[in-house]
């Protein structure tokens, strides 16, 4: 499957019908789009739905922990444009939630499972949130830059 990655120009596109809550960053082929919280479900319902764009299948949904705040990375594949696309918002550590895109991608549903179960990062109208990995009384997110990791479970 031969990609490519979004023109320029549509970029722009995007970035001034939504102007001021999106920003391109990256340079070259390393272009993401960062969308403010407040209005990412509307970019991303944008990018799917939008004939210019069709960006029907979501290829990954992860999360980042820089310290100050948590970054959630989506990236988007254009079947009928063979065209790629990163997406990033940001939330605070204290406000950990983003919105659920289940409804748009249904894929979401485990990486956005996977991301809360890891990071602590709650996706706001999920259907089923809750741990796929670690045990449900587990109380930590091991991916958490602030988490203390303990050998065969010793505690220190």
């Amino acid at each position: 499957m031969s990609k490519q990655i979004i023109s320029s120009e549509l970029l722009l596109e995007l970035q001034t019908q939504f102007s001021p809550a999106v920003a391109m960053i990256g340079e070259n082929n390393q272009q993401a789009l960062l969308v403010d919280l407040e209005r990412l479900l509307d970019v991303l319902t944008r990018l799917k739905n939008s004939p210019e764009y069709q960006f029907n299948l979501l290829s990954n949904l992860t999360a980042v922990d820089y310290l100050e705040y948590f970054e959630v990375v989506y990236h988007l594949y254009s079947l009928p444009l063979k065209q790629s696309v990163t997406v990033k918002t940001r939330c605070t550590n204290d406000q950990a939630h983003v919105p659920s895109v289940t409804a748009l991608w249904p894929s979401a549903d485990f990486q956005e499972r996977e991301v809360y179960d890891l990071l602590g990062i709650g996706f706001t109208g999920h259907p089923n949130l809750r741990r796929i990995l670690m045990p449900d009384d587990f109380p930590e997110h091991p991916l958490r830059k602030a988490y203390q990791f303990t050998p065969n479970g010793e505690k220190g």
